[in-house]
């Protein structure tokens, strides 16, 4: 059976099951040059905020998504949804429900500092990639399920898990030689009305995918330096 066709139900209460899991171990000449490769092409992700309009291809996108899915998750319980929006008329309710909310922050909600902080982006309240990208993937966190009864059951670690699944989704579509960026407009309710979501959903991100535009600029920053980021004991 191929895993698009396994139907996940909740594991809620039964017993632990141990599998067995004894992959290959890989060589670790293929390990050392797999990682320098990894690393190289991650190093080339750059978050893209102007989109060529042409459409991507469909299963690169689901694929990614899938990979987004097999992220490990509080007591895995899957706490996630994922809304693929390639409907032009839909990706523009979404982008100028967008706007009006960033406009508010822009004039002030966010507040000084934050302001500042997002000046060396280059951000602004107009978000032209919400409807220049072909399609956006809009993440919803699912707080709880609901049984066959209609009871309530509480997810755990909804924040990390999903936002692990987020990460590896934004791999997957870079390596898949796609483009991405994270929007997290704020207050995001509207995307809970503008897509139909249910009570238990809140929206987490929206990400716009698709190529960049040949025009594309990005930011001109530099990363943080492995001995910046890691110490070693």
């Amino acid at each position: 059976m191929s895993p698009d066709t396994q139907q996940w139900t909740p594991i809620h209460g039964q017993p632990y099951r141990p599998a067995a899991y004894r992959p290959e171990q890989m060589p670790s000449t293929q390990s050392l040059a797999r990682a320098a490769e990894l690393r190289t092409r991650m190093d080339e992700r750059r978050t893209v905020r102007h989109f060529f309009p042409d459409p991507v291809p469909e299963q690169v996108v689901r694929d990614a998504v899938a990979c987004a899915a097999t992220a490990p998750s509080g007591a895995h319980q899957q706490p996630w949804t994922f809304v693929l929006v390639k409907d032009p008329e839909v990706r523009r309710q979404i982008r100028a429900a967008a706007e009006q909310e960033e406009q508010l922050s822009y004039d002030g909600r966010l507040g000084e500092e934050w302001l500042a902080a997002l000046r060396p982006i280059g951000t602004d309240a107009v978000k032209t990639h919400l409807t220049d990208a072909p399609a956006l993937i809009v993440v919803f966190q699912q707080r709880y399920w609901l049984g066959e009864d209609g009871t309530k059951h509480k997810h755990y670690y909804v924040d990390e898990s999903v936002g692990i699944a987020v990460g590896m989704l934004l791999s997957a579509l870079h390596l898949s030689g796609l483009a991405a960026l994270i929007h997290t407009p704020s207050p995001m309710r509207f995307l809970s009305q503008v897509l139909d979501r249910p009570e238990n959903e809140k929206a987490f991100a929206v990400i716009p995918v698709g190529y960049p535009s040949p025009d594309c600029e990005v930011p001109d920053l530099v990363r943080k330096s492995l001995d910046q980021v890691m110490i070693e004991v």
